[in-house]
């Protein structure tokens, strides 16, 4: 169910020659994704040059204990909101002193969806800037993808990284 012309793990190369070309690092923030994208990132060998470390938030506690996101915050848009997918790529980015925090938070299924945030409904949030320790604003953006949860999760993966590439380009 991949729409992605390239698999996570050609993205993931791409990706890690980006970032080894630029002397940069990289930390995630994942919730519905589980760790996934830093399973994928970190299955190349030599990613310790550029991978910095992973934060899998699942609960509202860890998101606001480990990333900072105000509790106020995740009571007025929800998880899974551009809000909270923005708290946390500025989050991952400060608390890991890294030029790029990146965050996934979402409903992968099968349950837990409404009408308002269906089943596949996915936040995203980069945070990238040239200078460590210098937070930028993030980018944000929802998907909604279609499928099982492994589905949902594999397609997650896939987009972060495939627009983190394209942001960087």
């Amino acid at each position: 169910m991949n729409q992605y012309i390239k698999s996570s793990e050609d993205l993931a190369k791409d990706l890690a020659s980006i970032l080894i070309s630029r002397g940069w690092t990289i930390a995630l923030a994942e919730s519905c994704t589980g760790g996934l994208v830093c399973a994928t990132l970190t299955d190349l060998a030599g990613s310790s040059d550029w991978f910095e470390r992973g934060y899998i938030t699942y609960s509202n506690v860890a998101k606001t204990e480990c990333l900072g996101v105000p509790v106020e915050m995740i009571e007025s848009f929800g998880a899974v909101s551009k809000q909270v997918a923005k708290a946390m790529a500025e989050g991952v980015q400060a608390h890991a002193g890294v030029n790029i925090g990146v965050s996934i938070t979402g409903i992968a299924g099968p349950t837990g969806g409404s009408p308002e945030k269906p089943v596949g409904t996915v936040c995203f949030g980069w945070a990238i800037n040239d200078q460590i320790n210098t937070i930028s604003s993030a980018t944000t953006k929802t998907m909604h993808f279609v499928g099982d949860r492994q589905a949902v999760r594999e397609q997650a993966c896939c987009y972060v990284l495939s627009e983190l590439i394209a942001l960087l380009n």
